[in-house]
């Protein structure tokens, strides 16, 4: 009797925790055309999650993603290109959003950031074993 009682309680929880979820309605979208359905995933390759960061909006489970992976559905559907798509999100979200920004004066940190540390890490141990050389 116990047990079933823990069984109803249970399924009373997920029932009551059913409207919570939010599921990804992503694999229901119906484009008009496959060239929409490929300028979709490609979109959603390009774009990063501002939750995540390290993932684009297909790999991402957050709901800010599953939110523009719906917008950007609905988007293309209109009729928007993929140019104007992805300007609106910049504008909303700065170049952040995307995983390959612009050149611009605001990104050259992130387009040769790296490069420029790589670079000092080089200088500081050619240094480091020049300094030892030469007190030895």
């Amino acid at each position: 009797m116990a047990n079933i009682r823990r069984w109803l309680a249970l399924l009373l929880l997920m029932l009551l925790m059913a409207p919570m979820a939010r599921a990804d309605d992503t694999g229901q979208i119906q484009f008009h055309s496959p060239q929409q359905a490929a300028q979709y995933q490609h979109l959603l390759q390009e774009i990063r999650c501002l939750v995540c960061q390290n993932q684009s909006l297909a790999e991402s489970h957050a709901d800010l993603a599953l939110d523009l992976r719906l917008e950007i559905a609905q988007a293309l559907k209109r009729g928007e290109s993929p140019e104007q798509i992805k300007a609106r999100l910049v504008k909303r979200y700065g170049d952040f959003v995307l995983y390959r920004p612009p050149l611009r004066e605001t990104t050259v940190l992130l387009w040769f950031g790296p490069a420029l540390l790589l670079l000092c890490g080089l200088w500081v141990v050619w240094r480091v074993i020049h300094r030892q050389e030469s007190q030895a």
